[in-house]
């Protein structure tokens, strides 16, 4: 019964001063994401009420970036002061190891660990979608462009004759209500050779697997050894056209929204659309396993703050400690961003590059409590 109380009253103080901690870095990012976004205030209406309202949806982001950051400087803050009043020596002289205390401190952990997944997984991705739409909106045009030209992906399809298609999609602009405008098709057999180009003014998706092209005109290109007659090229036009493809809606929301803030589900989806077209994606693939294993890094900096609860006062106060956890927190943000592009240049293993930070931390962790438990 004891244990328990020591454990609820420590894992109360823990998750108090992670909030605490995360709540500030999420005010001071606000001011500096406001400040960044003042400089377009003014230009096409923009007005600095909508700036604010971006801003705001840009919050949750920022809380699942913050929070294994926070849950460190938090855990050294709440350890700190316990350390402080003797309370954590005392806990020590009545017999508490190492390791026990090292589960008391991950306990509230777990709690923080579901709250990263759901800030990751559900509250991120639809934010940035809205951000996406709201930004739409303002500037009354396209939801985003890949490239001056727009958005360009790849596809597969089937011919007239059951052969297989090679497609380049080009799309103009995507609107906020999903549909399509200024589609472009270039389609080509196996060989990769021409087969025809189809233009469609405006594109409306029909669940399951097609899109209705309106004002369409289609070049084709007829090659003369498959007739036996000189090579010809056919313009045809139509009102409108069924198309059938892999491509929908969630799959170009993916262009639209960086991988680091797509949920785990779609970036698998859209993963394998990738393979399936044979092309790369180490990047997606990158942010997939990240996805899975970052909100453990909360368990990961926590496990790094308990050697600081073994240090004594005159060994450095509680600022000095605090100052310690700021710059480990900066550390392993950086050596986050780090071994992700680390990892794309050099194409090592995507688990491999997503785990990398958080395992140096983990070992770092393991030999700091080894020392402290010597002591």
């Amino acid at each position: 019964m004891k244990i328990l109380i020591v454990q609820r009253y420590l894992a109360r103080e823990i998750l108090v001063a992670v909030i605490f901690v995360l709540i500030a870095f999420l005010g001071l990012f606000a001011f500096f994401d406001l400040v960044a976004e003042l400089s377009d205030v003014g230009k096409n209406g923009y007005r600095i009420e909508q700036a604010a309202v971006i801003v705001l949806l840009g919050l949750p982001g920022r809380a699942y970036e913050l929070l294994p950051i926070a849950s460190l400087i938090g855990t050294i803050y709440a350890l700190a002061q316990l350390a402080s009043h003797s309370e954590f020596t005392i806990l020590r002289v009545a017999g508490l190891s190492t390791s026990h205390a090292a589960r008391m401190v991950l306990f509230p952990g777990l709690a923080l660990v579901l709250l990263t997944y759901v800030l990751g997984e559900l509250v991120t991705p639809r934010a940035e979608t809205a951000t996406q739409r709201f930004r739409a909106k303002i500037a009354r045009g396209t939801l985003a462009q890949g490239f001056r030209t727009g958005l360009w992906v790849k596809d597969t399809g089937v011919g007239s004759d059951g052969g297989k298609l090679v497609r380049f999609v080009n799309i103009g602009e995507v609107k906020p209500d999903n549909s399509l405008s200024r589609v472009k098709i270039y389609e080509f057999d196996d060989a990769l050779k021409l087969q025809s180009i189809s233009l469609a003014a405006v594109g409306e998706y029909l669940p399951p697997a097609a899109w209705r092209l309106k004002d369409v005109t289609e070049t084709h290109f007829i090659d003369s050894k498959k007739t036996g007659s000189p090579d010809q090229i056919v313009v045809s036009q139509e009102g409108q056209r069924l198309w059938l493809s892999e491509l929908n809606p969630a799959i170009l929301g993916v262009l639209l929204v960086s991988p680091e803030h797509m949920a785990a589900l779609d970036l698998d989806h859209y993963i394998r659309h990738l393979e399936d077209n044979k092309q790369t994606a180490n990047r997606y693939q990158i942010a997939f396993w990240k996805k899975i294993i970052y909100p453990f890094a909360v368990l990961v900096m926590m496990a790094l703050a308990l050697p600081f609860a073994y240090l004594h006062v005159r060994a450095g106060g509680t600022s000095l400690k605090i100052f310690a956890g700021i710059m480990i927190g900066i550390g392993f943000y950086l050596l986050n961003s780090l071994f992700s592009h680390l990892g794309l240049l050099n194409t090592w293993p995507p688990i491999v590059s997503a785990s990398l930070p958080s395992a140096v931390a983990l070992a770092a962790a393991l030999v700091a409590l080894r020392l402290v438990e010597r002591t």
